[in-house]
């Protein structure tokens, strides 16, 4: 599909169309064209309470995906054919789910109960059930703050699954290579792709020259620390001679490692920290959980 499907004139002659026939206020219109590819329907319309949507024909589920993420009250405005002419029909989503998209066009969805502030650091009750074992939230938080992920990022994540789910929502213009050695961790990671409408991740089996061509050029890594992380690093630093790293383990031999091994490749500006979570259970006594690393750096060359 051709990115010029909607350009500036199409989008002027909607906005045009929907100011002359409903009530919205267009300053508060996000603007989601997803028939370019990587944009994530489901979690604008969760956190914006307009979004003028441009889609072409031929999504049968849209509406039922929506739905069965708990979007069921939101309110869709839309007309028949693809232009922005005629009678302009209203319907809850609810109403929706058997139906698709059968032209090209523009609709607005009026969700009442947008909440446009993200809280980092997920629950995580929030993902399927799965394989993986999550790190905890209070962790995900930190090591997103160190990772300081921008709208546009393209980033790769490995053996960081919920991670990676996170960072897609966040970087909702960017991209999201997801590296999952676990043929199950690859199931499961596929799972909350789909559970949370995220369609700017690319989950791949493994890291190397060959599978990395052709995808986004990531402009940071996030990785947890294994045996396999010299390979790793020294096949990303080819794609991006400056990329910045934040390395996750809980291994001490391996956290002491990371220093000689950021010194043979030209990563700079170490920063290591220790984080330690303590949680008070029924009884009213604290358990201290694993406590991890978290280094990051950035390749000077």
């Amino acid at each position: 599909m051709s990115e010029e499907l909607f350009g500036n004139k199409s989008i002027i002659s909607w906005l045009e169309y929907y100011n002359d026939n409903t009530q919205v206020d267009l300053e508060k219109v996000k603007i989601l064209d997803i028939t370019r590819k990587n944009k994530n329907l489901i979690p604008a319309v969760e956190a914006n309470e307009c979004v003028m949507v441009f889609t072409e024909a031929g999504h049968h589920d849209i509406f039922y995906r929506m739905w069965d993420v708990g979007l069921g009250e939101c309110e869709v405005w839309y007309n028949e054919g693809s232009e922005p002419s005629g009678r302009i029909k209203h319907d809850k989503i609810k109403d929706m789910i058997n139906r698709g998209i059968n032209a090209s066009a523009a609709m607005l969805i009026i969700n009442k109960n947008a909440c446009n502030t993200y809280k980092i650091g997920m629950k995580n009750a929030s993902f399927s059930k799965g394989s993986v074992q999550y790190v905890g939230s209070e962790l995900r938080a930190i090591i997103l703050n160190k990772m300081h992920v921008s709208y546009g990022d393209n980033i790769c994540i490995i053996s960081g699954e919920s991670i990676a789910v996170e960072t897609a929502i966040i970087a909702g213009e960017g991209h999201v290579t997801a590296v999952e050695y676990s043929a199950r961790d690859r199931e499961t990671l596929e799972e909350n792709v789909d559970k949370f409408g995220i369609n700017n991740v690319t989950i791949i089996d493994h890291v190397d020259d060959e599978v990395m061509s052709g995808l986004p050029v990531p402009s940071l890594t996030m990785l947890v620390a294994s045996a396999s992380m010299e390979q790793e690093i020294r096949c990303l630093l080819k794609l991006n001679p400056q990329m910045e790293f934040v390395i996750y383990t809980l291994d001490f031999k391996m956290a002491a490692s990371i220093p000689q091994l950021f010194e043979k490749y030209g990563i700079r500006d170490m920063e290591m920290i220790q984080v330690a979570v303590s949680k008070m259970d029924p009884s009213n006594m604290f358990h201290t959980e694993p406590a991890p690393w978290i280094i990051t750096g950035k390749a000077v060359q």
